[in-house]
């Protein structure tokens, strides 16, 4: 099972090699970070030790090779390093580099995912956050290459590879997991056509490649200095280009990756298309403050998960995910509430139960999001220490807090609250069971 919270390292690592483009020795070392800092490279050969965040904005050129660069700043050849930090679940790390690119290694991961089993991963406070993608995401370049990312529970990529001529023309799909990408996807080292490096070499470029660190394919030939680690090697090379390229969206993701004919080009303009998606829907909370977090359900996708409709739905909208033990819903309070009129009609104020029966709407939601108690229905068993601090009144927004404190197969508790303008206005522990409908 995925972790809940954010990781970084337990302890800085380095490793020593060649860089591919200018063939000189370079040192790269990963360091923690602070929860919430995500990935950042730091250029420690340059004068102010300059960072660069792992971020699609920051692309500059995709050619061959991803990339980045703040001004003059540049860092090229990023994908790997990422991906490896990505699939191994390691959230916020600072990656300190003596030159502008890391270590060609042997053009897999393989050397990075060592690196980060050598300094450990250590768990952070911060929970991770995960967007689920909820509907499909299409990418179509026009000239070949498609990328489509569609629901799923679970991070999954699925790979058609297709060279020039339809050469090496092969598949890979698989889940991603610690375990299956450093055994199944970490080894599979870069590729690369004659036709495409020749001119490279002539010119003096690229010294630090060889046989050694890549796979090149001339004709039908297929050169390499060790036999091939898979029959589809290079299928399986380019879902670890995908893994690090998309992670630049500055996002981990739940859904299924399906791209044909993926390279970094397009991989990089889905990372775009996707921090844009997720803008968008963050733009769907209202104008209000709304505590950090991800995931939005609206009144329609509610009702599909709560059996309660008029007049006893009592939240208007999800605004926050926060893992798999908090969220946060909204309940927009109007004058036009059917228990207003029979509830101290001179002076309207929402009934303290109603405040409760909010909170637990909102916990229900989260034990009702685990897949083996979708369908069911919540029963409250109990609601202990309760209390009503503020009256609640119409044009008052109220933020519903639900966090999930003990679950045990049916049986949930969680610790509520609800607040208007960042005071709370009631809390109360509530303990229920979920019953197949």
């Amino acid at each position: 099972m995925a972790s809940l919270m954010e990781h970084t390292l337990a302890k800085e690592a380095s490793l020593e090699g060649t860089s591919l483009h200018t063939g000189e020795k370079v040192t790269l070392t990963i360091k923690p970070a602070p929860e919430g800092h995500g990935f950042k490279f730091r250029r420690v050969d340059l004068e102010d030790q300059p960072f660069i965040d792992a971020d699609v904005s920051k692309v500059r050129t995709v050619e061959r090779a991803t990339t980045l660069a703040e001004g003059s700043v540049k860092v090229h050849t990023v994908e790997h390093v990422i991906s490896a930090l990505t699939a191994m679940g390691v959230d916020n790390a600072i990656i300190e580099m003596d030159a502008n690119e890391p270590p060609i290694g042997d053009g897999s991961s393989q050397p990075f995912v060592e690196l980060i089993k050598q300094a450990g991963l250590e768990e952070q406070s911060a929970p991770r956050k995960v967007w689920e993608i909820r509907e499909p995401i299409h990418l179509d370049t026009g000239k070949g290459p498609i990328i489509t990312i569609v629901p799923s529970k679970e991070f999954r990529v699925s790979v058609t590879n297709v060279g020039p001529e339809g050469r090496v023309t092969q598949y890979f799909s698989s889940v991603v997991t610690p375990e299956i990408y450093e055994k199944e996807i970490a080894p599979a080292r870069t590729f690369t056509f004659y036709e495409d490096v020749k001119p490279l070499l002539d010119k003096g470029l690229i010294k630090g490649g060889s046989l050694e660190n890549a796979v090149v394919i001339r004709g039908e030939e297929v050169m390499s200095k060790e036999p091939m680690r898979f029959t589809n090697e290079f299928a399986r090379h380019k879902a670890l280009d995908v893994i690090g390229d998309l992670m630049l969206c500055g996002k981990r993701i739940l859904g299924h990756v399906i791209a044909v004919m993926p390279g970094h080009g397009p991989n990089t303009e889905m990372a775009k298309k996707l921090k844009k998606e997720y803008s968008v829907m963050r733009s769907m909370v209202p104008s209000v403050m709304i505590p950090q977090g991800e995931g939005v359900l609206n009144i329609n996708e509610i009702h599909k998960i709560l059996p309660h409709r008029y007049p006893f739905l009592l939240l208007d909208r999800v605004v926050d995910f926060e893992g798999d033990l908090k969220c946060t819903g909204i309940k927009n309070v109007t004058f036009n509430e059917p228990f207003f009129p029979g509830h101290f009609p001179d002076h309207p104020v929402m009934p303290g139960v109603l405040q409760l029966e909010a909170m637990a709407q909102c916990a229900s939601i989260l034990m009702l999001r685990v897949p083996e108690n979708q369908g069911k229905i919540g029963y409250f068993m109990s609601a202990d220490s309760v209390k009503f601090r503020k009256p609640v009144v119409p044009g008052d927004t109220i933020f519903i807090e639900a966090e999930i404190t003990k679950m045990r197969k049916t049986i949930g508790q969680a610790s509520c609250r609800c607040l208007v303008n960042g005071e709370i206005v009631s809390s109360g522990e509530l303990k229920f069971a979920l019953i197949d409908n």
